[in-house]
This record gives C-alpha cells, structure tokens and sequence, in this order.
C-alpha cells in the first residue's frame, strides 16, 4: 500500500487553509491544520506535531503568533523532529526581517498568498531534496542504501536487462585501524570518485551508483557494460591503492595488524572484490531480495580469494575458478605512479598541499594540476615537468 504524504499547515488565516486544505486533499495528500493562535504550551505543540508525523510542515508567517514562530527554532532543535522540513508563507514586505529572524527554522518559503500548484511544487521538491539529503552519504555525497533499493525495484519492475554490482574493500578495516579514520576516509573519498569516473567512461548514460557504507559502494548498469566497468575499475584501484600507504608498507606489500579474530597477521594492500548478478533475457529475477541474497554468496566466496576480482552469477548457481576474473592476476609490478606522488618525491608539493588538493580533485572532479596552481601550490612549469615524468614511466 502506498503511503500518504501528510502536511501540516500551521495558521490562524481560514480562508487560506479552506483553499490550501481543499487543493492539497484534492490531490492525494493527508492534511492536517493547526491554529496559529492557540495558548497551549510549545511542549504540547512539539508532541502533537510528533504524533502527526508530518512529512512538511507549512507555517503562515505573516498570522503565526511569536510562539508558533518559536516552533520553527524548536522543532530543528528537536531530534525527532529535526529533519521535517519547513516551508514559511510570508508577506512580501515582511520577507528580509521575517527570514532573518526564523534563520535556521526554515527550508524554504513562498510569498503569500500562495499559488496552490506553487505550494505543490514546493512540497514535492523539499521532500525530495530532504529525502536525498538524509540518504546520501555525508562524504562522498553518493545516493545510500534505501534510494540504490529504490533504483534497484524500478529496473526489475521494467522487465529491461540489467547488471547489479556491489563494490567491497579488502583489507580496509585493518587499514582503517593502522592509519586512522581520516586516512581512511580519503580511501572512501577517492574509490568512490573512481567509481564515478569510471562509470562515466565505460557506462552508460543512466547508470546509477550508490555509497552503501562504509567501505561498500554499489552500481546498476547492463550486462554489457559491466564486465568493462569492473575490469577498468580493478586496473585503476590496483594502480593507485599502494599509494594510500607509507613508502615503506607500499615496499613490502603488506601492513602489520589485527584481522577480524584479533590476531596479528601482515595484512596485504588492500584490493577490491566485486560480485556481479546480471539480469538477461531468460532470466527472472522478482525482487531486491533475490538480487541481494544472490550477490551475498557470491561475495562470501570471493571474499577468501586474495587479490582484486570480480564474479559473475551463474544460471546453475555453480561457483568455479573460471567465473573469477582477475584483471591484474599475471601483471608484474606496476611502474605507474600518480601525479601527486612524482611532485611530493619531486618536492614540488607538501603532503598537506596535496591533500588539500586531492579532497578538492574527489570531491568535485576538478584537474588535479590546475587544482593545486588555482591553490597557488604549483606553476606551471613544475606541473608539466611533473606530466611529462609520468608519461615517460
């Protein structure tokens, strides 16, 4: 059953909640309105609105009394209540001293009275943009879990061909508790830029990806896109990975540490393992579940196989060394080295300058080299020098 969007519409103006109440139930929402000139207490206020769970809330500026205003402040400050978000009708006139009295209490506003369709519009884009924000993962700014589940069910209700994979760190706990959470936030920060990039160049157009958690990261693309996607993403995150680590880790291959049954053990560059389950003609799947019960075991078995590789969902259900595909298996040492590592070894940057630089490069997707000279890190001829070093290795 579909749930109802619920509204609250905080004002002492009738006619304008007659209107707003008769077009907003018109068009399948659940109303409820609030007199803005009441006297009960703004504990009471608080809790009625909690028991109302309302998706928006609407509050009639120009007739709320100071106390109903409060309930703007109030109900950001509440951790039930924090994120409704709150849409203000004010009077034009009233509009600059009004918003800069209520600051942080409101989402968004509309002059008053209000266009119903506006007010429509208004709703349907604060929840969305608030629905996006609470999901999203606060440092890549990727969609999470519930919008990839979302995704996930359109694509299986249409019936078309498609790929879902699910992206999973080796060895990046261990990593994590060597070198610290900011150190393993940039690992996450820059994985899910690789991601990102890589989809751009070997996907499609409407491919989707996700940030579940963590260390765990998911795509939605088709059955012939995705085996490039993950081979092209292997290559990348093998080339780059090692210089997450000091000189010396990167040397040995390995870092000393605790795994999971707290035993210390020398724990490998991390690498990434990628379970695939492909919907093709001649094949069904009914629902989310059945996709994520499907990737579950085929990440339990390539979780114990050590190296980067992803695996592909078989018919049958069969696991077997052929559905493994290793990209980087029979390659030797890599020469390649990243820009920012040729200028640090270079002594053209400082550590700090290159992490300010690359946070700006992941985040937004800028050129790194004309980053770090916009910063005023770097000029011109030391960036091509630093180019023309990396090309030649």
């Amino acid at each position: 059953m579909e749930n109802i969007t619920k509204i609250l519409i905080i004002s002492s103006d009738e006619n304008l909640k007659n209107v707003l109440n008769f077009c907003l139930d018109g068009w399948g929402y659940e109303v409820f309105l609030r007199n803005s000139s009441n006297n009960s207490t703004r504990i009471d206020d608080i809790e009625t609105i909690k028991k109302i769970s309302p998706e928006v809330i609407v509050v009639d500026v120009q007739s709320a009394s100071k106390e109903q205003l409060d309930i703007c402040r109030l109900l950001k400050d509440n951790f039930t209540t924090a994120f409704i978000p709150v849409i203000t009708l004010i009077n034009k006139r009233q509009l600059r001293g009004q918003l800069l009295n209520l600051k942080q209490g409101v989402d968004d506003y509309l002059i008053k009275p209000p266009d119903p369709l506006d007010l429509r519009i208004r709703i349907e884009m604060t929840i969305r943009r608030c629905k996006y924000s609470m999901e999203a993962s606060s440092l890549t700014g990727l969609p999470g879990g519930r919008t990839l589940e979302d995704v996930l069910k359109t694509r299986i209700n249409s019936g078309d061909n498609f790929s879902f994979a699910y992206f999973d760190l080796d060895n990046f706990k261990c990593y994590n508790d060597v070198y610290g959470y900011q150190k393993g936030d940039r690992v996450i920060l820059h994985t899910a830029y690789l991601l990102f990039t890589n989809l751009k160049e070997c996907g499609n157009s409407d491919d989707f990806i996700g940030h579940i958690g963590g260390d765990d990261f998911a795509i939605i693309s088709t059955p012939d896109k995705c085996g490039k996607i993950c081979h092209n993403f292997i290559k990348k995150f093998d080339e780059v990975a090692p210089f997450h680590y000091k000189e010396e880790d990167r040397k040995q291959g390995f870092i000393v540490a605790k795994d999971r049954t707290n035993r210390t053990k020398k724990i490998p560059i991390m690498s990434v393992s990628i379970a695939v389950v492909n919907k093709e003609s001649g094949t069904e799947i009914k629902s989310t579940v059945e996709v994520n019960e499907k990737i579950a075991e085929i990440k339990g078995y390539i979780k114990r196989i050590p190296g980067s590789k992803f695996m592909t969902d078989r018919r049958d259900n069969k696991f077997a060394s052929n559905n493994i595909v290793r990209t980087n298996e029979n390659a030797g040492p890599s020469s390649y080295k990243p820009l920012g590592q040729i200028l640090l070894e270079n002594k053209k940057v400082s550590r700090e300058q290159l992490d300010e630089a690359l946070s700006i490069h992941w985040k937004k997707g800028l050129i790194l080299g004309e980053t770090l000279k916009e910063l005023g890190f770097l000029n011109e001829y030391d960036l091509q020098d630093a180019l023309v070093t990396q090309k030649n290795n």
